[in-house]
């Protein structure tokens, strides 16, 4: 059974820096690829970076690329979304998801398993 769980989100001033991570288990990480997403009141959940978690290439969304940065530690089964220069509209719950067959698509229906979910408020 796939498992991922969320931590690191919270309430940060605009310009600050968050660090979300994603422990996941019950996966054959060499076939995965990972992603973040989120999602804020009233929108639809949009896109924000990938990782193929056998190379480590990754994939962002242009409204991130530059801010955050998605890694991953092997060791630990773990997936890590730095955010920096953050903004009030990054005000969102922010999920992790899990692709099976790794292609770190930007679609949401290639992710079969997501984890609960971390809020991030931004304040200005």
């Amino acid at each position: 059974q796939v498992l991922l769980v969320e931590s690191g989100g919270g309430l940060v001033q605009a310009g600050g820096s968050l660090r979300l991570s994603c422990a996941a288990s019950g996966l054959t990480f060499s076939r995965y690829a990972m992603g973040w997403f989120r999602q804020a009141p009233g929108k639809e959940r949009e896109f924000l970076a990938a990782i193929v978690w056998s190379h480590g290439s990754t994939y962002y969304a242009d409204s991130v690329k530059g801010r955050f940065t998605i890694s991953r530690d092997n060791a630990k089964n773990t997936v890590y979304l730095q955010m920096n220069s953050l903004k009030p509209e990054d005000t969102a719950v922010y999920y992790c998801a899990a692709d099976r067959y790794g292609s770190a698509s930007t679609s949401l229906s290639e992710y079969e398993n997501w984890g609960q979910g971390t809020q991030v408020t931004v304040s200005s």
